[in-house]
C-alpha cells in the first residue's frame, strides 16, 4: 500500500505573528484528525520556518524521540536538562531523546531564515534518562538509528535520473525535502510525502536533483 499526502493537505500551525510557520503532516496539538494520527512510531512530521530572532520558549517532552533535520539556517538549540547548548547548521541532523522528561529551548538567533524538519517518533518502551546527539553532515545515505524507536533514518540527495531502491521495511515514510521524484508512477515535491507499507521491489526515480528523508519503520 502507498499513501501519498500531498504538501498543500498539510495542517497549518506555529504563530505567524511571532515570525513561526508550522505545516503538519500527522494530527498535532489543535489539529486533530483520528485517522491521522501517526505511521507505525512515527507521531510528527513538521516543516518549520522561524524568521531571524523568532522561536520556542523553554518547553518540555516525555517518552517521545525528537529528531531534527537543518534545511536552511542555524537552529540555536539549548536542554535545560541535558545541559548542551549546540548550534545546528544545514545539513546537521539532531536528536533529542526525552525519556522520562526533557525540557529544551529552540530559536533562530541568526541573521537568515532558517528551515527545518522536526519528526517525533513514540520510543518501544517508557522512561528512561533523557539524551542529546548531533551529527555534523551526516553523509549521504548514511542509516542514523534511533533504537529507542526501532526506527532508522537516512537523508538521500539523488542526483537527476537517480534510482534508488526503497528499502524493504514494514513501513516505509518518504519526506521530500527539495527536487521532484517518481514513485510508482506517483509524482512527488517539495512537501509531499508517501507512507509505504508491505511494497517490496520498489524505487525512487529522481527527476531533479533533490534531498529526501527516508524512514525505516517498525
Amino acid at each position: 500500500m502507498i499513501d501519498v499526502r500531498r504538501a498543500a493537505d498539510r495542517y497549518e500551525g506555529g504563530d505567524r505573528a511571532a515570525g513561526i510557520t508550522t505545516r503538519h503532516a500527522f494530527s498535532f496539538g489543535q489539529f486533530y484528525d483520528p485517522d491521522n494520527i501517526r505511521f507505525g512510531p512515527l507521531l510528527a512530521c513538521n516543516e518549520e520556518r522561524l524568521v531571524p530572532g523568532a522561536g520556542f520558549d523553554e518547553h518540555p517532552h516525555s517518552q517521545t524521540e525528537i529528531v531534527t533535520w537543518v534545511v536552511e539556517g542555524e537552529l540555536t538549540h539549548k536542554g535545560s536538562t541535558t545541559g548542551e547548548s549546540s548550534l545546528v547548521r544545514a545539513g546537521d541532523l539532531q536528536r533529542l531523546s526525552a525519556g522520562s522528561g526533557a525540557r529544551h529551548v529552540e530559536r533562530n538567533d541568526s541573521a537568515e531564515p532558517l528551515r527545518f524538519v522536526q519528526m517525533w517518533l513514540a520510543p518501544l518502551a517508557s522512561g528512561g534518562e533523557p539524551s542529546y546527539e548531533l551529527v555534523r553532515g551526516i553523509g549521504n545515505g548514511t542509516p542514523y538509528e534511533v533504537p529507542a524507536a526501532g526506527a532508522v533514518l537516512r537523508v538521500l540527495r539523488p542526483g537527476a535520473g537517480e534510482r534508488i531502491p526503497v528499502p524493504a521495511a514494514e513501513r516505509v515514510y518518504l519526506h521530500v525535502v527539495r527536487g521532484d521524484l517518481r514513485l510508482d508512477g506517483e509524482e512527488l515535491g517539495p512537501g509531499d510525502s508517501a507512507r509505504i507499507t508491505g511494497e517490496p521491489d520498489l524505487e525512487i526515480v529522481a527527476g531533479s536533483p533533490g534531498e529526501l528523508l527516508l524512514w525505516e519503520l517498525p
